[in-house]
């Protein structure tokens, strides 16, 4: 489809991307000879702008929560909309974590000569054009903002139409922190208008533009980014991730994980959606394990044997093992031992994130060989699949892709890269 057939099927939409996409073009260019003092002072920059500017993104997220509250948003969606004094701060040190990172842009990678004398390297580049979009969560706008500049994308972002004003009041911080270091505005722009026909747009209609797509928000979200786009996509579907407790499980500390991993924050796509219990270990870890999910509020939907541990865990149905709840439920199940907790994550899990709680390291060695998720634990919670915690400054999301990135998507993963040929003179012979 060309530019003229776009334009005139939706002129109103195409006056608004058309322009934001030349212009990403022209500041990707700009970008991509930037200096590392120079993208690392527009950082120093944008996080000194989230703090002054703190009571008015505030007053900007106060206006989208009560927007979604009356709209009869979910508690999960409501906890990714807000934003408060802790979060402002964590996005500010975000950003100056990411301004620590090493700058990719320009590193050998491999160096090699060839016996005619050709020194061939590969060299890091930028994708180009970055097109991210996503749903209610502001704090996206400044990680994936930000991470483009430091990898020397332009980014063009696309987020929900419930973070709108928060959206608004962070990139204002972004283009200020840009500006501030002679960098182009246009180098992370937001698409002014929440009409969905925009999202369709950027999709299908801004190949001459866009190089890459990375959505970030729910199932029908990214699989609509998937089935639409026409440009390469960087993304997972979905978190169905998995905490199994093996038989040498140390009680406390699978008590503490399985906690943690499904409820400091049921929302987020690391957050545990299903539970193996081992069941050589099952009468000394299922029934004080289960327990402590119910007493914290966790609805538990279990099979046969984890309805005998408390006459409020709910009968599991096999969907409940394909689910991504985003909610304070999970679904517990008991199996025998490591390789039938190993068979149940690859028929039922989406490669996200699964995490084994055991002292028997080779038993441990087994799972982590042998689970194909994009991140797999031993004797952690799944809470921890985040950039920011893998040292990454931030992400913009997690990849369960194989080709090109795979788990957190930080600076590195949005590069590419590029072979430099040095002769003295060489030609190939006939």
């Amino acid at each position: 489809m060309n530019a003229a057939v776009d334009q005139s099927a939706n002129p109103e939409i195409a006056a608004v991307m058309q322009p934001l996409g030349r212009d990403a073009v022209t500041a990707a260019a700009e970008l991509a000879r930037a200096s590392t003092a120079q993208k690392n002072r527009a950082l120093a920059a944008i996080a000194a702008s989230l703090r002054a500017r703190k009571a008015e993104l505030l007053a900007a997220n106060v206006r989208d929560m009560d927007a979604a509250r009356a709209k009869g948003l979910s508690s999960a969606m409501l906890d990714r909309l807000a934003l408060d004094d802790k979060r402002v701060e964590a996005m500010a040190r975000g950003v100056e974590d990411i301004a620590a990172l090493d700058d990719p842009i320009g590193v050998t990678t491999a160096q090699w000569t060839r016996p005619n004398g050709l020194d061939i390297s590969r060299v890091r580049v930028p994708l180009g054009v970055v097109g991210i979009i996503y749903e209610s969560r502001p704090n996206v706008t400044c990680d994936a903002g930000t991470l483009c500049l430091k990898s020397g994308n332009a980014a063009i972002l696309r987020g929900g139409s419930e973070s709108v004003h928060s959206s608004r009041a962070i990139h204002a911080c972004l283009v200020e922190g840009l500006r501030a270091a002679d960098l182009p505005a246009a180098a992370i722009q937001l698409v002014p208008t929440i009409d969905r026909a925009a999202v369709g747009y950027m999709l299908s209609s801004m190949t001459d533009y866009i190089d890459v797509v990375v959505p970030r928000g729910g199932k029908s979200l990214v699989a609509r980014v998937q089935a639409e786009a026409r440009v390469p996509v960087i993304g997972h579907l979905e978190g169905v991730c998995h905490v199994y407790v093996d038989r040498d499980a140390d009680l406390a500390m699978a008590r503490s994980i399985v906690k943690n991993a499904k409820l400091r924050r049921t929302g987020i796509c690391g957050s545990a959606e299903t539970l193996l219990v081992d069941r050589a270990g099952a009468a000394a870890l299922l029934v004080p394990v289960v327990r402590e999910l119910l007493e914290a509020g966790c609805e538990v939907r279990g099979d046969a044997e984890v309805q005998k541990v408390d006459a409020r865990v709910k009968p599991a149905t096999e969907q409940d093992w394909y689910t991504e709840y985003l909610d304070a439920i999970i679904a517990a199940r008991v199996v025998d031992g490591v390789d039938a907790a190993i068979e149940h994550i690859a028929k039922y899990g989406s490669a996200h994130t699964d995490s084994i709680v055991t002292s028997n390291a080779t038993t441990a060695q087994r799972f982590l060989d042998r689970v194909d998720s994009a991140i797999v634990l031993h004797n952690a919670s799944t809470q921890f699949a985040d950039g920011g915690e893998f040292g990454m400054g931030a992400e913009i999301g997690i990849s369960t892709d194989r080709f090109h990135a795979r788990g957190p998507v930080g600076v590195e993963q949005l590069t590419s890269y590029k072979y430099v040929v040095r002769g003295t003179g060489q030609i190939r012979p006939g």
